[in-house]
């Protein structure tokens, strides 16, 4: 992005955005980028073919398809991938979109991230006023981590979110539960966390995208973790919610809290508030359903944003009820990968 004024949205003469079954849309998730620097063995290939880089939305044109949203309605804009930090420039982005944070019609900007980056970005995002980030991470074994990311390295992710609790950014951390790989880690995990003030999330493994390992033989269903997790700790359900699917169950003896998303075996779409757009410009209004709404054709056809208003008008009005994710089919649910939505 140049260093240009960039003017503040107008606020739209257009409504708030709500979708046919009531839902306000305030949450936007914003892929800046299908690539990533990690291969986890639940979200991609090892071989990836990863977009032309033409085909990606500027950084211009994705703070301006941001800024109509916040125009809109929309509180929260989580940045995420692919890997977010790994696309060049990228705190142009953050730091421009920050102007929304100050005027007090943006809630929050934050990111999902593997933590690879972090070290070195972790103080410039908090000085764009992020306040939190997620971090993904499903084993604290280095060996294992390297054999789920197929090329990461712990010790980096762990310095990353030294680096984040430093700049003094709240982490909460995701884990993706895989049978008979991660399962005996859950419990030493929540711990390790809860210690360092960290909440962990763990999430079912969704079905997007071919991939070499069935996911059928990597699925661990949450209800079984859950019932796991009663035997060790005492829990207590908690009636939060964040805005996100997680559902979240304090643990009395850390004190600390972990959540569950369960898109498999409990169905977390009544309250959905979000919609997503891929780094081409692709608005997806649920992650489990191939219906896209184009948004990158009507944002170049004209300098205002009239068309591009009622591109997005359009989309939320078909907004689905829910996805229909079935872990038993030998097909994926969606053919994209998670990395190509964004997390």
């Amino acid at each position: 992005m140049t260093d240009r004024t960039i003017q503040l949205p107008r606020q739209s003469a257009e409504p708030a955005l709500v979708d046919p079954f009531g839902r306000h849309v305030t949450y936007l998730r914003v892929s800046v980028t299908d690539r990533c620097d990690l291969r986890c063995v639940y979200c991609m290939s090892e071989d990836m073919e990863f977009l032309p880089k033409r085909e990606l939305l500027t950084l211009e044109e994705l703070d301006r398809v941001c800024s109509v949203f916040v125009g809109r309605g929309v509180r929260k804009l989580r940045i995420t991938g692919g890997e977010p930090l790994v696309r060049r420039d990228v705190m142009q982005l953050f730091r421009s979109l920050s102007r929304h944070l100050e005027t007090g019609a943006l809630h929050e900007l934050t990111l999902t991230t593997n933590g690879t980056l972090l070290e070195r970005y972790a103080a410039d995002l908090a000085a764009c006023g992020v306040r939190r980030v997620n971090v993904s991470i499903d084993s604290l074994d280095p060996k294992r981590f390297r054999e789920i990311t197929r090329r990461g390295d712990l010790a980096q992710v762990m310095r990353g979110i030294d680096a984040a609790q430093r700049a003094g950014l709240k982490v909460k951390l995701n884990a993706v539960a895989l049978k008979g790989v991660n399962e005996d880690e859950i419990v030493p995990m929540i711990e390790w966390a809860h210690r360092r003030s960290m909440d962990l999330t763990m999430i079912e493994v969704m079905p997007l995208g071919d991939i070499e390992p069935g996911r059928l033989d990597q699925f661990l269903p949450l209800s079984l973790v859950r019932e796991r997790l009663a035997s060790h700790f005492t829990l207590t359900d908690l009636p939060e919610r964040t805005g996100g699917p997680a559902r979240y169950m304090r643990v009395e003896e850390t004190g600390g809290k972990i959540g569950f998303i369960t898109p498999l075996t409990h169905n977390f779409c009544e309250g959905c508030n979000r919609v997503r757009l891929t780094c081409t410009g692709q608005l997806y209004l649920c992650l489990g359903q191939e219906d896209s709404a184009d948004l990158r054709s009507p944002m170049r056809m004209s300098e205002g944003n009239e068309r591009l208003e009622a591109a997005i008008t359009e989309a939320i009005s078909r907004k689905p009820r829910g996805h229909d994710f079935v872990i038993e089919r030998a097909a994926p649910a969606v053919v994209r990968h998670m990395s190509v939505t964004g997390g």
